[in-house]
């Protein structure tokens, strides 16, 4: 009964292998949006090791587990895995890898939960800033033009998700710009980029030791605002959005000397004004392909023993 071990092996080398792989590699910032599909995939690659482990060692703990689990499995593929051999581990090991399923279920509510808090309160807020006129009504108007004195454009998800723009903004942006910043924040809301930040940022609170889930909020962060850049640059050109991020930035600090919240600012500027090619569409599929293939494994390694003795 060493599949279970096995799987657990799996996802630790997946966990600390994969995120170096990317920290290293050059191509995620010329190809935002297949790095997004590579870390989506390297994750559920890892829970799938966790998920699956925990399923048959519960089945070797438990006969009623694995009575449902293999129900349909004729008796020469239960006796492949080779459940009676399964030595004391099995069952707390199922137990604390359910219990870390039903912990990162609640982060995940938690986070989930939190961020419509949020969304709320700042949508009560703008009806209190910006409040309707006789015959409007909530969730109608999908941009929203705020007074204020501090350039700023943001996108709110949810069922009618809404495009903020301050008026310091509109006296700023010039030009196309503006149309920019839109395609910007529409690519967000098409791409629903908030529910892998929510998910990224569920795991690295309910597991702040497993530094592979640190890394896929951080970088789930870094990727999607160059992804929402690229899909700007493509309509409008990659100097019209870099010259908006200037405008809608520089009163924050973030091209000084010193660090802030938008340090990341600098770095999606001078990516757009000094663009690299991007990949051939040959190495794309690959990447596609092959980081396809990463939550397969878990899969392949579960099944190896029942696919044998059914040939």
């Amino acid at each position: 009964m060493m599949v279970p071990v096995a799987l657990l092996l799996l996802g630790a080398l997946a966990a600390v292998v994969a995120p170096r792989l990317l920290a290293r590699a050059e191509w995620p910032e010329r190809e935002p949006v297949v790095a997004l599909w590579v870390w989506q995939c390297v994750v559920a690659g890892v829970l799938l090791c966790l998920g699956l482990s925990m399923t048959l060692s519960a089945a070797a703990a438990w006969q009623l587990v694995r009575g449902h689990v293999f129900a349909p499995a004729p008796t020469g593929v239960v006796e492949a895995y080779a459940f009676g051999s399964a030595s004391s581990w099995a069952a707390p090991t199922a137990v604390l890898l359910a219990a870390g399923g039903l912990w990162t279920g609640a982060m995940l509510v938690r986070e989930v939960t939190g961020a419509r808090a949020v969304r709320r309160a700042r949508r009560a807020e703008l009806l209190v800033r910006s409040p309707l006129l006789p015959g409007e009504e909530p969730g109608t108007d999908r941009l929203v033009v705020l007074e204020g004195e501090r350039p700023g454009a943001w996108w709110l998800p949810g069922a009618a998700p809404q495009l903020v723009v301050t008026t310091a903004a509109l006296r700023r942006l010039k030009g196309r710009q503006l149309d920019a910043v839109v395609a910007h924040e529409q690519g967000h809301a098409r791409a629903r980029h908030d529910w892998l930040l929510h998910s990224s940022a569920a795991l690295a609170a309910g597991f702040p030791q497993l530094r592979v889930f640190a890394a896929f909020r951080d970088e789930m962060h870094r990727l999607v605002e160059l992804a929402a850049d690229d899909v700007a640059s493509r309509r409008f050109g990659r100097l019209t959005i870099a010259l908006a991020l200037v405008e809608l930035n520089e009163d924050n600090g973030v091209f000084g000397p010193c660090p802030s919240a938008h340090a990341q600012v600098p770095q999606r500027v001078r990516r757009l004004l000094s663009p690299r090619g991007r990949l051939t569409p040959a190495r794309r599929l690959r990447l596609t392909a092959a980081a396809s293939l990463v939550p397969a494994v878990p899969l392949l390694v579960a099944f190896v023993p029942g696919l044998r003795a059914l040939g």
